[in-house]
C-alpha cells in the first residue's frame, strides 16, 4: 500500500478540527454522577466476559513535563507512595471481591510515573495485585517508564517481577526541544534501557515520541529517528502535541512563539510517519506503528485489533477495571470514573473502599456505534453484514442519516462506501477520526467538539 497519498496538504488543513480519540465511545465527556456503585455492580453481573485487563493509575511524577495533560502530582517524595498504595490495596480488596470469576489476561500500569515507585514499592503492589486476582500463567505486563529517575538494572527488577512489555517516554532527543519542555534526558541511557531490556527477555519494547513540540524541525526530528533506528524497539508511538495552555497551566510556560506553525507541524508529521515507514513498521491505526512480526501488527492484518483506554490492543474482548486516582473502567456496558483528585479518593476510599465518582451505563444504540468506530479506528474497514448479524439490524437503513455525511470523505477520495462494506483508503488514514465522527451521536455542536483535541 502507499502511503504518499495520505499527505494532502489541502485535505489535511480541511479536516484539521477538533475531535475524540475515542479510546471509549460515549468518549468521557458523557459521563455523570447519575452512575452508581449499583450500576457498576450490575455491569459486571451481566458483562458476557469473564476475562479482565487491569489498569493501575500511579499519579507521580519526580518533575512537570510542560507539555502533559495527564492526571499528576508533581513531588520529590517517595513517602507519598506508601500513603497512596496504601488505599489502593483498600480498593483493590473491595474490587477484586466483584470480579472472583474472572481471569486477568492483562496488566498495565500507568500514570504519572509508574516508575516513580521504588523497587519494594513495586514489588509491593505486584504481589497485592497477583494474592487478590486470577492472573494467568501467559498474562501481558506492561508498565509506562520515565527513564530519568532510574537505574538501568530496573529493567531486570521489572523482568523478574513478571513484566514483560515496556513503554519509555523519549518525546524528542533534541536538548533545546528537551530544555522547552523541561524533560531533559540522555538519549544514550535510553538507548542502553530498551537493549538491556531485550537482553533480560521483554517481549516488547515501545517508544512514545510527539511531534509539534516547541523548536522541533524536520532537521532536529530527523536525529530523533536516527536514535530511533538505533534504539530499535518492537512498537512506536507517535502522538501529535495538543497546545492547550488555557487548559493545563503548565503548557503557559512554552511560549507560542516556539511552535511550529501548521504547515511545519505538517511536515514534521509526514516526515516521521515515512521514517518509521522506511525502517520497515507497519503504520498501526492512527498513531501506532509496529514491526510486521509484532501481534499488533499481526492482529490487524487478521482484522482482530481493538482499542481502549490504553491504545491499540489484541485483547479487547477483556472487561477492563481501573484502580487508582483518576482512572476509567469499561465493564459490560459501561464505563466508570474514579475521583481525578487525590484527597478525594482517599476520602473515598476511606468511606466506602472505592472512589467511583461519575460514568455510563450505555445503550444499545451506544454499543452499536462503538462497534462500528471501533471497526474503522481498527481496521480501517468494515463489512457491513457483520455489524447486521451481529445486532439484527439493516446496516444502511440504521445509519442512513450518518451515511449522508460520509459524502464529504467520499467526495474527496477518503474512503469507498458500497452495498457490503465501507472502506477508508490510504489518504483517508490521517483522517480516520474526522470519518468516525460521522456514527457519533454525540457530536450535535461544534462547541462540543472544541472540547477535544485537534485532529492533526
Amino acid at each position: 500500500m502507499s502511503y504518499s497519498e495520505m499527505f494532502s496538504p489541502e485535505l489535511l488543513a480541511k479536516y484539521n478540527v477538533s475531535g475524540p480519540r475515542y479510546t471509549s465511545y460515549p468518549t468521557a465527556l458523557e459521563f455523570n454522577d447519575n452512575f452508581s456503585e449499583t450500576d457498576l455492580v450490575t455491569a459486571v453481573n451481566n458483562s458476557a466476559s469473564h476475562e479482565l485487563s487491569l489498569y493501575v493509575h500511579i499519579p507521580f511524577c519526580h518533575s512537570l513535563c510542560y507539555y502533559c495533560g495527564c492526571n499528576k502530582i508533581i513531588t520529590r517524595q517517595t513517602s507519598k507512595s506508601d500513603e497512596y498504595l496504601n488505599y489502593l490495596f483498600k480498593e483493590i480488596d473491595a474490587r477484586a471481591s466483584l470480579f472472583k470469576d474472572y481471569q486477568v489476561k492483562q496488566l498495565h500500569w500507568g500514570g504519572g510515573t509508574p516508575t516513580f515507585l521504588t523497587k519494594q514499592q513495586i514489588t509491593r503492589l505486584v504481589t497485592k495485585l497477583k494474592a487478590s486476582f486470577n492472573f494467568t500463567d501467559s498474562v501481558e505486563m506492561s508498565i509506562e517508564v520515565d527513564p530519568r529517575k532510574i537505574e538501568l538494572d530496573l529493567v531486570d527488577h521489572l523482568f523478574d517481577e513478571g513484566f514483560n512489555r515496556l513503554s519509555i517516554g523519549v518525546q524528542d532527543t533534541d536538548l533545546k526541544v528537551q530544555e522547552a519542555i523541561n524533560r531533559v534526558q540522555s538519549t544514550e541511557f535510553i538507548t542502553d534501557l530498551v537493549h538491556r531490556a531485550k537482553a533480560v527477555g521483554f517481549r516488547s519494547v515501545n517508544l512514545d515520541l510527539i511531534y509539534g513540540l516547541p523548536h522541533q524541525t524536520v532537521e532536529t526530528f530527523a536525529n530523533t529517528m536516527k536514535a530511533v533506528k538505533i534504539m530499535d524497539p518492537d512498537r512506536i508511538s507517535l502522538f501529535s502535541y495538543a497546545h492547550l495552555p488555557s487548559r493545563f497551566a503548565a503548557q503557559r510556560k512554552i511560549k507560542d512563539e516556539w511552535m511550529p506553525n501548521a504547515e511545519q507541524k505538517f511536515a514534521l508529521m509526514q516526515f516521521a510517519i515515512e521514517s518509521f515507514i522506511d525502517l520497515g513498521y507497519e503504520f498501526i491505526g492512527m498513531d501506532h506503528f509496529a514491526k510486521p512480526e509484532d501481534e499488533l501488527a499481526i492482529a490487524q492484518r487478521e482484522g482482530k485489533l481493538h482499542r481502549n483506554f490504553q491504545g491499540y490492543t489484541t485483547l479487547g474482548d477483556c472487561d477492563l477495571l481501573a484502580l487508582g486516582v483518576s482512572s476509567i473502567s469499561a465493564i459490560g456496558q459501561s464505563f466508570s470514573q474514579n475521583s481525578k483528585t487525590l484527597n478525594e479518593y482517599y476520602e473515598m476510599v476511606e468511606a466506602k473502599g472505592n472512589a467511583l465518582e461519575k460514568g455510563i451505563v450505555t445503550t444499545t444504540d451506544d454499543v452499536i456505534r462503538a462497534t462500528v468506530i471501533k471497526e474503522l479506528m481498527c481496521n480501517f474497514s468494515l463489512q457491513k453484514s457483520a455489524i447486521e448479524q451481529q445486532f439484527d439490524i439493516n446496516f444502511d437503513q440504521y445509519f442512513a442519516d450518518d451515511i449522508t455525511s460520509l459524502a464529504t470523505f467520499i467526495n474527496d477520495g477518503l474512503l469507498v462506501n458500497n452495498e457490503k462494506e465501507i472502506v477508508v483508503v490510504a489518504k483517508g488514514r490521517l483522517l480516520i477520526r474526522n470519518i468516525c465522527m460521522s456514527f457519533d451521536a454525540y457530536l450535535k455542536t461544534k462547541l462540543h467538539q472544541q472540547r477535544f483535541s485537534r485532529v492533526i
